[in-house]
This record gives structure tokens, sequence and C-alpha cells, in this order.
């Protein structure tokens, strides 16, 4: 049984810590591999990223596994995050070993952050050590296959998709081949989702569904947007995070093509996108399960359409999940509350 999650990928958890209230709008996700690590990669397109670790993930360097990834808020400042992981995978002999001992570890935990500074109000209300712990101690106790919980949460707790809110978001597929391909995003881009002209979904026009919203509703919600924009003081300095996983056994150099191609399916539901004050990221990760056809040399093809189209799909969910948010630091309507939710 599958759940549409990024946990259908067999061994991968995902656990949110998330902060709303007194200033704040934010959160850190965690994405926890199976003890002894999964194989990574990244690719990086946005012009304005906030990352950690993820030079290790090239493939001509020494790490070819990692334990946990980081998606963040709070920009810069919140991949301080990653100390609690590091500490919590530290405390469990997981990580790269460096000595004689089995507790003699580096852990190597790859993270992007999102801005999200001030949405709460507090611009110093931010991640850190501690809310990557909650996360990922959320992430070891949940069950495998678990549902993962999409819109407000975790990192996506103060993402913002233009004028309206963003969030998390998470879907997967099981090919012809009997590989599992999935993905999660947290959808917080400078570029808009909406075709600006019927209020559509442009991630749901590529995947043929092109049931528009009514025009008065479409004009409407143009008005509330208008209002967002007014009210909000903050820049739109945004970026959009995605892990893409595979049960497949891949090379660290086949992973980052997995990575790579992925940025197709936010290209698809962000428009526009890759710009200068984005920080698009995606991580790719392959547990190794199943292993590639060898006398199929495009064999792995089919796990890049799927990556990108999954991309897409879960800019989607986490869009259709949020909630909407005003307060001191501004106003997000969510795309359910303006366009109606289905």
């Amino acid at each position: 049984m599958t759940v549409d999650a990024l946990t259908d990928v067999a061994g991968l958890r995902v656990g949110h810590a998330t902060r709303i209230g007194d200033g704040w709008l934010t959160g850190t996700t965690v994405v926890l591999a199976p003890d002894g690590g999964a194989v990574a990669a990244v690719d990086v397109r946005g012009g304005g990223p906030g990352t950690k670790e993820t030079d290790a993930l090239d493939p001509r360097n020494v790490v070819r596994k990692v334990e946990a990834l980081v998606l963040t808020g709070g920009s810069a400042y919140g991949l301080d995050s990653t100390t609690g992981v590091m500490a919590w995978l530290e405390e469990r002999g997981r990580g790269v070993r460096v000595g004689p001992d089995p507790l003699h570890v580096v852990p190597v935990v790859p993270a992007a952050c999102v801005f999200d500074l001030g949405r709460g109000g507090d611009f110093r209300a931010r991640p850190d050590a501690a809310t990557g712990r909650e996360a990922v101690e959320a992430a070891a106790a949940s069950e495998p296959g678990a549902p993962v919980p999409e819109g407000s949460v975790g990192a996506g707790t103060g993402a913002a998709v233009g004028m309206m809110k963003g969030g998390v978001g998470t879907a997967s597929a099981v090919l012809e081949s009997g590989v599992t391909v999935a993905a999660l995003v947290v959808a917080n881009a400078a570029g808009s989702v909406v075709e600006p002209e019927t209020g559509a979904l442009y991630g749901e026009l590529v995947q043929g569904l092109l049931a528009s919203p009514a025009e008065e509703v479409h004009r409407a919600a143009r008005v509330r947007l208008a209002e967002a924009a007014e009210k909000n003081s903050l820049p739109p300095l945004n970026t959009t995070l995605a892990v893409v996983a595979t049960d497949a056994d891949l090379s660290k150099a086949q992973a980052q093509k997995l990575a790579g191609t992925a940025h197709d399916g936010i290209a698809r539901a962000v428009r526009p996108v890759h710009l200068l004050h984005d920080g698009d990221t995606v991580f790719a990760l392959a547990t190794g399960a199943r292993p590639l056809a060898e006398e199929n040399p495009l064999a792995l093809n089919d796990i890049l359409a799927a990556g990108a189209d999954l991309v897409t799909r879960a800019i989607v969910r986490a869009v259709r999940a949020a909630e909407s948010v005003e307060g001191p630091g501004g106003m997000w309507p969510a795309y359910g509350e303006l366009y109606g939710r289905r």
C-alpha cells in the first residue's frame, strides 16, 4: 500500500518541526535515510541559494552516502538546525567513520533553506539546533511508509508563492519496472504558480487538468492578492526546495542527473523560476534496493521523467494544502481559500 508520499520509498522517513505564534512562522523538515545512509546528490539553479554541505555531494568527492537531509526556514540562519540533526546522528554512531571507535563519526547532513524571515512578525524567530533535533526525532518516531503531513508545516510553515501561501507537498509513483520514485517539495517561489488570465495552477495545466475557476472567482481572488501585495512590505526573497528519491540503485553521478532533471518539474509549475532572488535547490536520494537493468543503458530515463513529473505534482499539492495566514508579518491567502478546494 502506498501513501503518495516520499515515504513510499522504503526506508525513508520524514519529520517536521513547526513554529507558529508569538512572532514565529517557520519550521524545519528532515528526511531521514535508512541506517547506513542513501546515495545523495544535489543540483542548485537559483541565483541566491542558502545551502550547507552540498560540495560533499559532488560525484568527484569522497562522501557517497548521507544519513539525513534538512530543509529549513529561517534563511541562512535556519541552517543552524542541522546542528541538532548532526548531534542526534552522532549519538547513534551514524555518519562517516573517521576513527577506530564506532562512535567516531562525522554525520554529513546536507541542507538548504528558504527565506521566510519576519513573516510571523519577528525577524529573529528562526529555526535553530533544537528545531532540527525535534524534526529528526519526529522522523525517527514515524512508522515506515507513514503519510507525510502537507501544507503549512515544517519548512513550509512560512512559505509563500508569489502573494499566496506556500507549503510542503509530496507525491510518488511506482514505475512499470517496479521502481518507486517520489518527491517532496517546499514551495516558496518568487514566481507565480497561477496562470494570470484564468487562475488555474500551471502545475495542473501541464498535467492536463484543464478546469479553470469561474471568472468571478478569479476576479475576487485577484482583488485579495492585490490587497496582500499592498500589505506585505518584505521583498519576495524566496526559494523552492525539493527532494527526489528512488529505491533504484544509482551512482552519485546518476543521482546528480536525477536532481538536475527534476528542476524541470519546478519550471512547469512556477513562472518565472530560477531567478536571482530564488535559491532553487533539488536533492536526490537513492536507497539502492532495486538494481537498474544492466542490459538497458537508458533504464535511468523513466526515473528521470518521473522525478520531474512528481516535483510538479508535489508543488500543486503543497499549494492546495496550504492554509491562509494573516498577522503582524503580512497576509498570504491560500489558493484553496481563493479558488475553492477539490
